[in-house]
């Protein structure tokens, strides 16, 4: 059965269905949360896809990705407060919009051009991912150790201005991975005599404390915390742009696509970059610039095309090589490890249904996304208006019952809370959260590999030099790494101060990465 069929199978079955509707209803109402991001809506719903099939559990992962790059933008349209972090580009014309009784076109504007750059990055997707999986059949020990070090190096690039804290986060997180049992000789390591250590740390109990318990801490520690937002809703009617709209705006559209799409594939651009990168150069090329920052439609549609865009192709690297580029994808990533699946070279050869059967998925999504969001803006306005106690307690009350229904188990919430205060001090310090989650996923990657390589040459470390593919991917470690600790030395050296939109209210974190 080809890939076409396996899309389609999966666009007609009903769970799918189910779970595309689901996860970007979830998505748009956790993206217009200020303070819920995209990934900390998908690490919630984590839990609850244990007993489900594996195709069915990727989709909605990746189907409130999809919605909360959309819900992100109603906040920062309404109430100058974005609720992603790449919505925060749509603040800066968006909100001048609604100042000016055009909220309803900037909700328009968003939609549309965010339905456009979903399905465009599909189709990149769905092109790009199958080549680089024909490098399966090459794939040695020595190169998935040198794959797995080539992913542990980009966390220079994610830790800009902070690169000794993310190497140290980094190392952390592929600290935890070794606790449980040793992946070739089975000895029991650093478990203190606990048996529910046995099995090792699983990372969905690191990735709720880390994200969803520390940004509740975040969040209750800040000023006017109890405070709910209350955006002027008089205005705030959706309208949907015409065609001659859309052609008259094809270019920034354009443009949104095409650095979508670049910074997509890149672990470590993300849908802020891309956004802050979009409106910048829609500004450039526009024929009229002086109306940025005064309610430009192109100042809207260009940054919302691109963070869309980046919702599907930043599964590129994720599915081809099972390197994580953000916070968002490495909760994916998350969700096919639970149920034995593993992204890499060979997830094409090995299943081709649920590659394909995701894809089909996405296509389903970014439909739904379109239709939700035509209805949906009511409740989101309500949902926003909520004081934020009432909608922290709701959330934690989610993690709680999420984690405790995996294996009834407390030494589990424990672990969550546990990881919870360690975030939440990560946070205080400026220490990044993803290389952490990047030490802790690829951790057993890295060591399990270089362990059989080792054992193949009878410890002879030449072999990962011997090895074409190992050196070529070792090689280009060495080369981000050395580039990642040049531009620090040069920043230490000749320190500047960035000036970047300033976004009242806005939730960014300068210890977050790109969702």
């Amino acid at each position: 059965m080809d890939g076409l069929s396996y899309a389609w199978q999966a666009v007609i079955s009903m769970p799918v269905l189910a779970a595309a509707l689901g996860g970007v209803l979830w998505g748009i109402l956790g993206g217009a949360l200020p303070g819920i991001s995209p990934s900390i809506a998908m690490a919630l719903l984590l839990p609850f896809t244990y007993n489900l099939s594996p195709l069915v559990a990727v989709v909605l992962l990746a189907a409130v990705y999809v919605g909360a790059e959309y819900g992100g933008s109603i906040p920062a349209i309404l109430i100058r407060t974005p609720g992603t972090n790449s919505a925060a580009a749509t603040v800066i014309d968006g909100y001048e919009m609604q100042r000016q009784g055009r909220g309803g076109e900037a909700l328009g504007l968003s939609l549309v051009g965010g339905t456009i750059g979903g399905l465009f990055g599909l189709i990149l997707l769905s092109t790009l991912t199958e080549p680089l999986a024909s490098l399966a059949l090459i794939f040695t020990p020595p190169a998935y150790f040198a794959l797995g070090i080539l992913g542990i190096s980009i966390i220079g690039s994610l830790s800009e201005g902070a690169l000794l804290k993310g190497l140290i986060s980094g190392v952390l997180g592929m600290m935890i991975a070794t606790v449980g049992t040793d992946p070739i000789s089975g000895v029991s390591r650093f478990t203190f005599g606990n048996p529910n250590l046995l099995e090792g740390i699983h990372f969905i109990l690191i990735m709720l404390g880390i994200f969803a318990v520390a940004e509740l801490m975040t969040q209750a520690g800040e000023e006017r915390w109890t405070e709910g937002s209350k955006p002027d809703t008089t205005q705030a009617r959706l309208k949907l742009p015409n065609l001659s709209t859309l052609w008259r705006l094809r270019k920034a559209q354009g443009i949104g696509c095409v650095l979508g799409a670049i910074e997509g594939v890149i672990p470590g651009g993300g849908g802020s970059v891309a956004a802050f990168l979009s409106y910048n150069e829609a500004r450039r090329w526009s024929k009229e610039p002086e109306k940025f920052g005064k309610g430009s439609e192109e100042g809207v549609i260009a940054p919302e095309t691109a963070n869309n865009v980046v919702s599907a192709t930043a599964l590129v690297p994720t599915l081809s090589f099972g390197i994580p580029g953000s916070n968002s994808t490495a909760i994916l990533l998350g969700g096919f490890l639970i149920h034995g699946l593993q992204p890499g070279p060979l997830l094409f050869t090995s299943n081709p249904d649920i590659v394909y059967g995701l894809f089909g998925g996405l296509f389903t999504a970014n439909i739904m996304m379109f239709l939700l969001g035509i209805v949906i803006l009511g409740p989101c306005i309500w949902l926003v208006q909520r004081p934020k106690p009432y909608l922290m307690a709701a959330i934690f009350g989610l993690v709680v019952s999420g984690v405790y229904s995996i294996d009834h188990s407390l030494f589990d919430l424990s672990i969550v809370l546990a990881a919870g205060i360690v975030g939440y001090v990560m946070r205080v310090l400026g220490f990044p959260h993803l290389p952490l989650i990047l030490g802790l996923v690829l951790g057993y990657m890295i060591e399990s590999n270089y362990r059989r390589a080792l054992l193949i040459t009878n410890g002879d470390h030449i072999v990962f030099l011997q090895d074409n593919v190992s050196l070529g991917l070792l090689t280009c470690a060495a080369l981000i790494i050395f580039f990642s600790a040049l531009r620090e030395f040069r920043r230490y050296r000749n320190p500047i101060v960035l000036s970047e939109p300033q976004v009242q209210d806005s939730k960014q974190d300068p210890a977050s990465f790109p969702s």
